[in-house]
């Protein structure tokens, strides 16, 4: 393992290796290498300019870990579509990222606006407003839809969001399996096991 390790490392960046650095189970490993990886390119890029490829590559791959149940689709090849509600935080890297993706035969298409009513039914939404009040507005009127709520606030997982995406030298996230069942989704065991907490019956579990 040291050695697989340590080929690894001449290869990953800045970002993504310190955080694989943290793991010492194989297959944590090789999961959390497969949802971040994709389309980051080792040495081209300063670490905390390749951080919304590492997110932009996290939500791509949830369409893989997560479960929706078939009335989240208008029909069986409806593409995945990913909201962004507010002040984008991605720009092209988003559109690149998903650019000729197709997961479950389905292709992805990014939706942005300003309102949830703006918005077009989203399996993904990521919540990008900067106020606690304009979060928890959207995140109730959500509560019970099968959608996939994402964001990066401190108190997102709080206000009722599923994942909250934990930015600083790398990129985590955390997610909350009581809204995500409340939403009818369902979150594969091994997404968790790589989730630095986990919010189950009201208590939150710290992983690491």
């Amino acid at each position: 393992m040291a050695n697989r390790t340590s080929a690894l490392d001449g290869q990953l960046p800045g970002a993504v290796l310190l955080h694989t650095r943290l793991l010492r189970n194989a297959g944590v490993l090789a999961l959390l290498l497969f949802l971040c990886l994709p389309r980051l390119v080792a040495g081209e890029e300063r670490p905390r300019a390749s951080l919304p490829r590492v997110e932009a590559a996290f939500l791509r791959n949830f369409a893989h870990y997560i479960a929706w149940p078939p009335s989240a689709f208008a029909d069986d090849h409806a593409p995945w579509r990913i909201c962004i509600l507010g002040n984008d935080p991605f720009g092209r890297v988003l559109d690149d990222t998903l650019l000729g993706r197709v997961e479950q035969g389905r292709t992805f298409a990014v939706i942005r606006a300003e309102t949830l009513s703006e918005a077009a039914p989203c399996q993904i939404i990521y919540v990008a407003y900067r106020t606690s009040e304009g979060r928890r507005a959207v995140l109730a009127e959500l509560k019970r839809r099968p959608v996939l709520t994402v964001g990066d606030a401190p108190g997102f997982l709080q206000e009722g969001g599923v994942i909250r995406f934990h930015v600083s030298d790398h990129v985590e996230f955390g997610v909350n399996l009581d809204q995500a069942r409340a939403a009818s989704l369902h979150v594969q065991t091994r997404m968790l096991e790589v989730a630095y907490e986990v919010v189950e019956d009201g208590v939150v579990r710290r992983r690491r």
